[in-house]
């Protein structure tokens, strides 16, 4: 797996500066663009993943996440149930029933390091405390998710919402599906410690980049001050307990 590991530094490596790249587009990016930086982050996951866990427990994990992921969005899509009333735009490419493939990759781009962050989270509890905080970890990521894609044009609340346009509802459906994913991901193949079996320190690079560049990237160069301090806070109540343990390990 050594190679597997090299292959994760380079593509890490390459998706950050492609990222700071990214925010520093002026007005809205294009839909080639995103697609593009989707692309990347889904490939370093999957690296991450096959180098953490191997190819068939890895990528299956991940999958799994995809899958469940898009299943939950065809039923948001015609009942509006779990995250409220929203419908894509066409600018993401190819889809099913109104939702877009790549929304797919979303599910399993924050998969593994939101487990892994839940993981250190949760402590020795596991079990149910690793499910829960997991979920909230990756609903966490959607608070800077959700604003930034809004405001580009990729999809729309037609009723609104007092967050950026967006209802509280969405948040409680990531957190719901979240939880329902993490869940299997449980059952499977185990909740033990998050350090042990391969898990670790990829992960948390990837959860702790995203935060970190995201908040910046709001408050100093899109002059979204509302959701840096919203998406810094909702993510850093994960990343910064996850840190801490990390360090005392």
């Amino acid at each position: 797996m050594l190679a597997v590991k090299a292959l994760f530094r380079v593509l890490f490596a390459v998706l950050a500066v492609v990222q700071v790249a990214y925010g520093k587009v002026p007005g809205r990016r294009s839909a080639a663009q995103t697609k593009g930086v989707v692309s990347l982050l889904a490939a370093t996951s999957a690296a991450e993943a096959t180098a953490a866990r191997g190819p068939a427990r890895g990528l299956g994990l991940l999958g799994l996440a995809a899958a469940s992921g898009y299943a939950v969005e065809l039923a948001g899509v015609a009942t509006g149930r779990p995250f409220g009333h929203y419908h894509y735009a066409p600018k993401l490419g190819r889809g099913w029933r109104g939702v877009p493939f790549l929304v797919a990759a979303a599910w399993m781009l924050m998969a593994r390091p939101a487990w892994v962050v839940g993981g250190l989270v949760a402590g020795r509890r596991g079990g149910v405390a690793r499910v829960l905080a997991a979920a909230g970890a990756l609903a966490a990521w959607d608070v800077f998710l959700d604003p930034r894609m809004v405001r580009d044009g990729y999809w729309t609340w037609p009723q609104g919402g007092r967050y950026e346009g967006i209802p509280a509802s969405n948040f409680l459906g990531w957190l719901v599906t979240g939880a329902g994913i993490f869940a299997l991901w449980a059952a499977l193949d185990g909740d033990g410690e998050a350090l042990e079996d391969g898990d670790g320190d990829g992960a948390l690079a990837v959860y702790v980049w995203t935060w970190v560049g995201e908040g910046f990237a709001n408050a100093a160069l899109w002059d979204r001050p509302r959701v840096a301090l919203a998406g810094g806070s909702a993510m850093g109540a994960f990343a910064i307990p996850a840190l801490l343990r990390r360090a005392r390990t």
